[in-house]
């Protein structure tokens, strides 16, 4: 009997670089802060065995995951991604704005953030645009200091926001204090994009 071999899904460059990228920096992190990998993980409420593959860049964290490890190590998203440092000028041409990938795992994934304002010392807005995919969303719903404001571009979306679910479609604007606990998801059949901003930069 011949057997049926398993289709395996092709590589993706990008998802490996922004994987061993990651990786590196966390561990730079962690260990400028003196914290043994076991310290970390207690202190960001995850498993050591993934903060490890995390370092050895075999995984990404979830994005309430990234919150918990950039709190805990006094860090930035965009810094432990790793962005190049963007000119000075006030023109973010398009292609060349950073994208930074969640990989899709167990009830989160599928989401891309596009930076609109560069990260660097100074801003005190951060303005990305969350690039959704079918099936989407953000994970477990995060808290933090700051405000929010969003407007949908494209898509159907969900925005959970203390609990309450509210459906967003093209042109539907949003705003809220982020200390409210808050996820999102696409509910459409289409790619979502939502324009988002916040203050206090967290990203």
């Amino acid at each position: 009997m011949d057997r049926v071999k398993k289709s395996v899904a092709p590589a993706d460059p990008a998802l490996d670089e922004s994987r061993r990228r990651l990786g590196v920096k966390l561990k730079l992190a962690r260990q400028a802060k003196n914290l043994t990998l076991r310290k970390l993980a207690e202190q960001s409420q995850c498993s050591e065995s993934l903060l490890s593959k995390i370092e050895n860049g075999k995984a990404l964290p979830s994005l309430s995951l990234v919150h918990r490890l950039v709190r805990v190590l006094e860090s930035n998203v965009s810094w432990l991604f790793d962005e190049t440092e963007p000119d000075d000028g006030p023109v973010y041409p398009a292609g060349k704005r950073p994208l930074i990938p969640l990989e899709r795992k167990r009830g989160a994934g599928g989401v891309t953030f596009e930076r609109i304002i560069p990260f660097k010392g100074g801003h005190l807005l951060e303005c990305t645009i969350h690039h959704i995919e079918v099936g989407g969303q953000s994970g477990a719903a995060i808290s933090h200091e700051g405000e929010e404001v969003g407007y949908v571009l494209c898509g159907h979306a969900e925005l959970i926001l203390d609990g309450v679910s509210y459906e967003l479609k093209a042109g539907d604007a949003f705003s809220f204090r982020s200390h409210l606990p808050h996820s999102y998801r696409n509910i459409g059949k289409e790619r979502a994009s939502i324009y988002w901003v916040c203050t206090p930069p967290t990203f």
